[in-house]
């Protein structure tokens, strides 16, 4: 009877408000960190907590570290690409495919792959005025400090497990 009078607001209450209040607590809370340190790009910081509140803390964790290593690897071949190459499509591809190849040698998993192939390509697909270097540098600090912020929201505001009642 409940679904037939407001299926939307019945859908929003049964899901639950607080994963979207944990969220948008932990966007924010990147956002002012990353702007407290005068980082240039901060929304990458809130990208990054927002993808890592989207797990709970065992498995945040675990892929964390994962996100952390590819994001370091990434920005370090990124500025190591665009000291030596201007950005084309086949510098891109290659790079791509050889942090490929480094994040297996390395035993990191997809997470770490993919975190460092985003983090090449805004490192070195992007028009920039400063050093690739500063870029990197930047980059990085900026995606550590959203992994950051998402694990301590997650650590320190757990989200309840709602029993689901149909």
């Amino acid at each position: 009877m409940r679904h037939t009078r407001n299926p939307i607001l019945w859908r929003i209450m049964d899901q639950g408000l607080e994963h979207p209040a944990r969220t948008a607590v932990a966007a924010m809370a990147s956002l002012l960190v990353a702007g407290a340190f005068r980082l240039p790009e901060a929304y990458w910081a809130t990208i990054t907590t927002i993808v890592v509140m989207q797990s709970t803390l065992g498995a945040a964790l675990k892929v964390s570290a994962q996100r952390f290593a590819g994001t370091a690897l990434g920005a370090a071949a990124g500025a190591l690409v665009a000291m030596y190459f201007p950005p084309s499509a086949i510098a891109f591809g290659a790079s791509v495919f050889a942090l490929g190849l480094v994040c297996a040698a390395l035993n990191l998993d997809r997470a770490a792959y993919r975190f460092a192939g985003i983090t090449l390509a805004i490192i070195f697909l992007i028009g920039r005025d400063r050093s690739a270097w500063s870029v990197a540098i930047h980059r990085f600090i900026e995606v550590s400090i959203g992994i950051a912020v998402g694990l301590a929201v997650t650590a320190l505001w757990p989200e309840r497990d709602r029993a689901r009642t149909a």
